[in-house]
């Protein structure tokens, strides 16, 4: 391999080989350009067992001495943006002004998490009777991310689980693992040994981490259908878990709306990072007077998109990330031009890498696959509706519940159709408004649990009631 340096995995506060390796892809060139180290079981155990030796006294660390460190993290991340961002362009495909939003966001998180407390309450305090709920870190975490944002998805699990007193084992995507490799080594230096460890494979670990007995909580970020399995796997020692899984998010357009200016938005909220954003704009619904309109500035949208590696000067949208993705979304491009019209886009670009142009569809029905499923690329189908009751059906005739936004002046109005809207965070005139303080959950099977805010730092503990009365 071309890289100049190498990546090692994280196991007790010792930055280690694996047992052997395997190559990460640039997806846009579809050619390997770096190899990570790859853990087998034993690795993995002498992981969870690190994790597990250094709980007692990560725990019994002073709540503020651990969010101390945590800041200290976010501020080692942003020194090093330039590095994290090549670097995250390379194995995921972003552009890179994108890859440096996601790192400086990163930084952001994990400060926002160093700054939460949680206290004691009262539940009862009578005189004679004194009733507390306290909260108590878990034990292990197992953190297991996806890798359309790599870094970013893995903070939102190290944030709330370190400042709670928890250790983790972090096993990133087998696509993009150089990102968290790297943020295993800025760890090492701040944390505690065994606080915090990192292992690699090529996808054979997750069941023996996810079903491991000295693992206390699952905190996992992926396909709907791969959730499924970690919640079983799970369930025979009852861990917790906390499941942020796929959407089909959609986008309701308000007949009130100026086209273009609303268009734009969302555009850019479902094609932004290629696509891939489980709370992406997956189907978008406008109101028959102004639908050719709203659909023609779609397609000057996409038609204008430069479309290129993320690593040059530039590039507005990169590869789709990795060879499985792209073949399913080609699939399904190629299966809507036979159900409604290609506007925009279309097949994939004759090109080295896995690049496929925003691509919009209009006239497509319902019960078109690129309606129902979550495609997870840069491709964008547009339905008509006249009622808005009727719309509200098809809507919701989903078995996905993740985000979605509705788009309109009358914003009492809009808001009144986003409460209709049965997902777990609506948007109204915004989309991916994300905030580390505000909580972000999933609906029906597009999760379960709840990432960020206070509760999702409360998701990281188990809450103990102490009742208290006088000796009599």
């Amino acid at each position: 391999m071309s890289e100049a340096r190498g990546f090692h995995l994280l196991i007790d506060g010792v930055l280690r080989p694996g047992v052997s390796t395997f190559p990460v892809i640039n997806p846009a060139t579809a050619q390997p350009f770096a190899d990570c180290p790859k853990a087998d079981e034993t690795l993995l155990d002498q992981a969870v067992a690190a994790a597990g030796r250094a709980f007692p006294a990560w725990a019994a660390t002073p709540a503020g001495e651990r969010a101390t460190l945590v800041a200290q993290i976010a501020d080692a991340l942003e020194a090093r943006v330039d590095e994290f961002a090549a670097l995250l362009t390379a194995e995921q495909g972003k552009p890179l002004d994108q890859a440096a939003r996601e790192i400086r966001g990163s930084a952001f998180v994990l400060r926002a998490f160093s700054t939460m407390t949680i206290e004691p309450k009262v539940l009862r305090d009578d005189g004679t009777n004194r009733v507390i709920e306290h909260r108590v870190p878990l034990g292990v975490v197992a953190a297991i991310t996806a890798w359309n944002f790599p870094l970013v998805l893995l903070v939102n699990k190290v944030g709330p689980a370190l400042v709670a007193g928890n250790t983790m084992v972090c096993k990133p995507a087998p696509t993009t693992p150089l990102t968290t490799c790297l943020f295993g080594e800025l760890c090492q230096k701040i944390l505690p040994p065994g606080v915090l460890n990192v292992i690699c494979d090529e996808n054979e670990l997750g069941p023996i981490l996810t079903g491991h007995p000295d693992v206390a909580k699952i905190a996992f970020t992926g396909s709907t259908a791969t959730g499924k399995r970690v919640m079983a796997t799970a369930a025979q020692t009852l861990k917790r878990v906390t499941l942020e899984l796929g959407g089909n998010d959609a986008a309701i357009v308000l007949d009130d709306v100026e086209p273009a200016s609303v268009a734009a938005k969302i555009f850019d909220g479902a094609m932004r990072n290629a696509g891939q954003i489980c709370f992406a704009v997956k189907r978008t619904y406008v109101p028959s007077a102004i639908y050719d309109e709203f659909c023609d500035e779609l397609a000057r949208l996409a038609e204008a998109m430069v479309i290129d590696d993320g690593a040059n000067q530039g590039a507005q949208i990169g590869p789709v990330q990795n060879r499985q993705q792209f073949d399913k979304v080609a699939a399904l491009i190629e299966a809507s031009g036979g159900e409604g019209r290609i506007i925009a886009g279309g097949p994939p670009l004759d090109r080295p890498g896995y690049f496929i142009p925003p691509t919009i569809v209009r006239d497509i029905p319902d019960e078109a696959e690129l309606v129902r499923e979550e495609q997870f690329g840069p491709v964008l189908p547009v339905l008509k509706y006249d009622d808005i009751d009727e719309l509200i059906d098809r809507v919701n005739a989903t078995d996905y519940g993740l985000a979605g936004s509705v788009w309109g002046r009358d914003v009492a109005r809009a808001t009144a159709v986003a409460k209709r809207v049965a997902s777990g965070t609506v948007w109204v005139n915004q989309l991916t408004s994300l905030d580390p303080r505000i909580p972000f959950r999933g609906w029906r099977q597009s999760g379960m649990g709840t990432e960020m805010g206070q509760e999702g730092l409360e998701e990281y503990t188990q809450a103990q009631v102490i009742n208290a009365v006088p000796l009599d």
